[in-house]
């Protein structure tokens, strides 16, 4: 499946059509699967559990069907998206990742 695709199918599961609605929807749901990703994580890491990767693919999966929605909603696609964000890092760190360039970012 392409993005193309799958935004087809976040649409075909989305009830509303109000812009407003919309973004509220999915800056409500962008946070509340974050942190189901975050949790999933934070047991791992804090409270013996070994490591769900299954849970976390679907909690990842939510938060994408968020993400690809909003996309979606204000017009853009996530190939633009991961396009601009590709841009942007390769200005900010043209020969990769530099703590120094990080601590003292220019923007």
């Amino acid at each position: 499946m392409n993005i193309a695709e799958y935004t087809k199918e976040v649409r075909r599961t989305c009830n509303l059509t109000e812009q407003k609605e919309l973004l509220t929807l999915t800056a409500l749901g962008i946070a509340g699967e974050s942190g189901e990703v975050v949790d999933i994580i934070k047991k791992k890491l804090y409270h013996a559990h070994e490591l769900d990767v299954l849970a976390l693919g679907k909690e990842i999966g939510d938060l994408l069907w968020y993400i690809v929605l909003l996309c979606d909603v204000v017009g853009l696609t996530l190939d633009e998206v991961i396009q601009m964000n590709v841009e942007k890092l390769r200005k900010r760190y043209p020969c990769g990742f530099d703590e120094q360039k990080s601590l003292f970012r220019q923007e």
